[in-house]
């Protein structure tokens, strides 16, 4: 984290003024962000080492984020969409002896743990600490979250290739949309643009706005704030592409860098997205390796392609199977051997001309009834582009896939009007492109409450294939 805390030092000394993050009303500049930081850095020194972090997306939380580092504390983001029963795994594997309230509404999620927790506090002196560490947990297929243990040489290095391959520069104001619990979040959408001195501009409530339906907090930030980049996920993206559809709307011109990564982006959606002004890049990586591997980079994009691998990063395809080697790779995850800077992903891919194509995990692999395989995420990637839909979980059980469709709420209505011959053939709409084999021949169509009520989701909202198919297939239309 040196480089990102002296890029911070560099710019409150030479562009002491400038905007570097926009709360709400609320603006900070380099010079008021870097006193906060230093003086809350004095205070952390005297926390234990290992120091939990939560709360809401604000600038407390940065600040409390980069005075940890730092103070050299081992930073472990608390995720405020985990389960109590994550929490409480996440504070013993890590050895969480302390946390830090971005917000204090944060409190009462972790009253529980019988930890101590207060706010981020306020000292006039700084005693320089050890190297800070960080581990990220991420949400396992079990629901029980693995802690990934990082350095700061391998964030310092995963910012400093991401910054390239992005182009970023002091010119950037970085909308930034995703929890700040999200490593991708951390590094893209705050020690990138503090460390070349661009803006981040909070849009706090825009994510939330968007999960309810209404999208007017998402493009009233964006009309606001003229972002030229900002980080997405493919929902945030299906949502952001059906707003602007229904108003007739595009875009802000001033936009140049839209990445999008956490799951397959459908080629459809993608097309629609550029129609509409926003430049989509898509991504590809996963905690273990530093959250990014490869992206396609501004004028080079490549549809159907996650762009080349970033600087310094090697990847190798063995028996279908993506393998990352290079500086990036965790150490380990908590309790476990290191990693030996090399990791198999358990996703499959291919390269082709130098760029990555992301098949899907290999143990989600779907073998139906004729003996065919298929690749459930590329099937629901398809059937995503249609902005009815929500989610979309693909599972076998038969000689063809079976679909679990959750409506959005913007196709809540049309799916209340729609019968089994409707909703089949907005199925087949989309996956048209797809062999025969592999379109869903039936459907289920649900909603998430229902989906995790009945065990078929995990805690973090993964879906367990194999228990939708036992118990699902003989419900299923068509």
């Amino acid at each position: 984290m040196r480089e990102v805390l002296a890029g911070l030092a560099r710019n409150a000394l030479h562009t002491p003024s400038r905007p570097a993050v926009i709360d709400g009303e609320s603006i900070l500049t380099y010079a008021q962000l870097e006193t906060r930081i230093r003086h809350a850095a004095g205070w952390a020194v005297g926390l234990p080492q290992t120091v939990g972090l939560i709360g809401d997306k604000c600038a407390d939380w940065i600040i409390a984020d980069l005075a940890l580092a730092c103070a050299g504390k081992t930073v472990v983001p608390l995720p405020e969409f985990f389960s109590a029963e994550q929490l409480a795994h996440i504070a013993a594997d890590a050895g969480v002896e302390h946390i830090v309230l971005a917000t204090p509404e944060a409190a009462e999620q972790v009253e529980f743990l019988g930890i101590p927790a207060t706010p981020i506090s306020f000292d006039d002196f700084l005693v320089a600490g050890s190297p800070s560490r960080r581990i990220i947990y991420t949400s396992g297929s079990t629901g029980k979250p693995k802690g990934v243990r990082l350095s700061g040489r391998q964030i310092e290095t995963s910012v400093r290739v991401l910054a390239r391959a992005g182009a970023a520069s002091d010119c950037d104001r970085h909308l930034s949309i995703l929890p700040f619990a999200l490593l991708l979040e951390q590094i893209a959408g705050i020690y990138v643009p503090i460390r070349v001195g661009a803006t981040i501009d909070l849009a706090s409530g825009a994510l939330a706005g968007l999960m309810r339906g209404d999208p007017g907090p998402l493009l009233g930030a964006m009309s606001r704030s003229a972002a030229t980049t900002t980080v997405i996920v493919p929902e945030i993206l299906s949502g952001w592409v059906a707003s602007l559809s229904n108003l007739g709307g595009a875009a802000p011109g001033t936009l140049r860098l839209v990445a999008v990564g956490g799951a397959p982006v459908s080629p459809a959606l993608a097309e629609r997205a550029w129609e509409l002004g926003i430049p989509v890049h898509e991504g590809y990586g996963l905690s273990e390796c530093c959250s990014a591997v490869a992206v396609n980079r501004p004028g080079e994009r490549v549809a159907g392609t996650v762009g080349r691998p970033l600087d310094g990063i090697s990847v190798m395809i063995d028996e279908g199977e993506i393998v990352v080697s290079g500086p990036t790779v965790m150490d380990g995850y908590t309790g476990a051997p290191d990693s030996g800077g090399t990791w198999r992903t358990g996703d499959l891919g291919n390269l082709v001309d130098g760029r990555l194509v992301v098949h899907g995990r290999k143990d989600s692999m779907i073998v139906t009834s004729l003996g065919r395989n298929v690749h459930p995420e590329w099937i629901e990637a398809m059937v995503l582009a249609d902005p009815r839909i929500a989610r979309c979980i693909l599972t076998g059980g038969g000689p063809y896939p079976l679909a679990v469709l959750v409506p959005s709420p913007a196709g809540r209505d049309w799916f209340a009007r729609a019968d089994a011959g409707m909703i089949d053939a907005l199925i087949a709409e989309t996956c048209s492109a797809a062999p025969d084999y592999a379109r869903p021949a039936r459907h289920i169509v649900s909603d998430e409450a229902d989906l995790i009520r009945n065990g078929l989701l995990t805690p973090n909202g993964r879906p367990r294939r194999d228990v939708i198919m036992r118990r699902l297939s003989s419900s299923s239309h068509g």
